[in-house]
């Protein structure tokens, strides 16, 4: 059979099946017309209507059957426990719908952060985060008036209504002066209150005559692989974006300190983001953006961000006293397959002092078990000055549990 010989019998086969649909459509409309309305012979008096029959309750796609919503349609939390903390409700019903909700939210307290910094030769240094984006135009513009400062563009968030922000210490460290500027172009001043090498996180203020819109911290320990994260910040210069991806992995070690345990975000991040949050869909920040992997300056979808539950308690400790304090105990250690010993004991440091010894292998931390040098690492990092922690060992043929004492980590001790 020849393709257009194919082609009108198929055309034709069409045709018939629709013209016998609406034959059989038009005969039961027909006969339903003929059993519903009254016969010409018949008296209006014979005439019965049909019996209204009550239909089931209808639940909207939106929503599950048994779900309380608010005026905005939005799924409300169900009651909680008198000691547990009341969650806020989901601001992204069940896919990428919309982020509008969270987005609306949460970009109040995010905020643009510009740097200036003297530059010592006077020369036109071309800050690595601003290079090769629009702000690099306005920056030779200014260099060409004024030599003497060099500028840079980073992100933050606003975590308390009196103007506390956070960032990352890459973004504001060595800075002569900071201007922040809100999602409305506001600009104020800030200052640094302080920063922590180890974990990349500074703190700054800005002063406001009225309370500043914030955010609150979300509990990154209950972040899956898979959940939906939004990101907020300031890329290339472009203020107040966002941009949505997954949490692709957790736990990472990037090998830059001792507490590194990043999660992988696959939503794009660009040089500007850095400080900036990361959202959960509760509008909660659950990391703060830190580093991305790209072989050309731009986002090749491998960004990574601190967890808030890092990043909360230094926050906190900076806003109390100016720096973050972590635990050390000078020793150096061999992470086998199978084992966790100690290679090494600095001479007069706090693992010596406290009895530990060349070839102990470090079964558990006050009853939890070592799996890896990387997690004892942190384990003391986390750990304060002055704290004692239980270390079980393993000595020879016998096991010992040695109560250490933790001492202040040196300034130039390595990450």
């Amino acid at each position: 059979m020849n393709r257009s010989l194919q082609a009108a019998v198929i055309g034709a086969g069409t045709a018939t099946v629709v013209t016998v649909g609406l034959m059989l459509a038009w005969r039961a409309h027909d006969s339903s017309s003929r059993i519903s309305s009254p016969s010409r012979q018949a008296s209006p008096a014979t005439v019965q209507q049909p019996v209204a029959k009550s239909l089931p309750p209808v639940v909207s796609d939106g929503t599950l059957a048994g779900e309380s919503t608010d005026s905005h349609g939005i799924p409300t939390q169900p009651p909680v426990p008198a000691a547990a903390p009341a969650l806020p409700p989901l601001l992204v019903k069940y896919g990428p719908l919309s982020f509008a909700p969270l987005v609306r939210q949460v970009i109040p307290a995010v905020v643009n952060i510009a740097i200036t910094q003297n530059s010592p030769d006077g020369h036109d240094h071309v800050p690595p985060q601003i290079k090769g984006t629009p702000l690099e135009k306005r920056y030779h513009d200014r260099m060409k008036r004024q030599q003497d400062e060099m500028v840079g563009a980073g992100s933050g968030f606003i975590v308390d209504a009196t103007g506390i922000i956070v960032t990352n210490r890459h973004v504001v460290g060595g800075a002569d002066k900071v201007v922040v500027s809100l999602s409305n172009g506001h600009e104020m001043p800030a200052r640094l209150l302080g920063a922590d090498p180890l974990t990349d996180i500074a703190v700054i203020k800005v002063d406001s005559p009225e309370p500043l819109p914030h955010v609150t911290w979300g509990d990154s320990r209950q972040t899956d692989i898979g959940d939906w994260i939004l990101v907020a910040g300031n890329p290339f210069g472009f203020g107040s974006s966002v941009t949505a991806g997954i949490v692709s992995a957790v736990g990472r070690d990037l090998g830059i300190g001792s507490l590194d345990d990043f999660i992988q975000l696959d939503a794009p991040i660009n040089p500007g983001n850095s400080g900036g949050p990361a959202f959960n869909m509760r509008g909660q920040v659950v990391a703060v953006n830190a580093a991305i992997v790209t072989p050309a300056g731009g986002s090749v979808g491998i960004g990574f961000g601190i967890p808030s539950e890092i990043v909360a308690p230094i926050v906190a400790e900076i806003e109390a006293t100016g720096h973050a304090e972590h635990g050390w105990l000078g020793i150096t250690l061999d992470d086998s397959d199978t084992d966790v010993g100690i290679a090494g004991v600095d001479n007069g440091g706090p693992a010596q002092k406290s009895g530990l010894r060349r070839g102990d292998i470090v079964r558990q931390v006050d009853g939890t078990p070592v799996i890896s040098a990387r997690m004892l690492l942190r384990s003391i990092a986390a750990a304060k000055p002055g704290m004692v922690l239980n270390f079980g060992v393993r000595r020879g043929d016998q096991d010992v549990t040695l109560p250490v004492h933790i001492g202040p980590r040196p300034k130039n001790a390595d990450n």
